[in-house]
């Protein structure tokens, strides 16, 4: 589309008027140490996002429990930097599979 001209499709327009708004204001003008000067930067418009009871609470049991074990990482670390981590190769092709199996599964349904 060339500056000036309408836009061919209806959806177009309200497109564009979103890029607009979309945009980030310009940013104000630094100081040599590094502290912007200028008034304080206005909120940029959005939509307002309310977070129900029941997502708050798998986020905090999300973070309650931990996703690794840092000592098995700790000692997986110190085996790999001696050089006696060994790779087993049916346990990695078991995970795959089953991996592979539950994703399949959830998606037929």
């Amino acid at each position: 589309m060339k500056i000036g001209q309408q836009p061919e499709l209806p959806g177009a327009l309200s497109q564009t008027g979103q890029a607009k708004q979309a945009k980030a204001p310009a940013a104000a003008p630094a100081t040599p140490q590094g502290v912007a000067t200028g008034t304080a930067a206005a909120p940029a418009p959005g939509v307002p996002v309310t977070v129900s009871t029941a997502a708050r609470a798998l986020d905090q049991t999300g973070r309650a429990s931990g996703d690794f074990d840092t000592k098995k990482v700790a000692a997986v670390r110190a085996a790999i930097e001696k050089g006696t981590f060994t790779v087993s190769a049916g346990a990695i092709a078991d995970k795959l599979l089953a991996n592979a199996q539950e994703i399949f599964s959830r998606s037929r349904g």
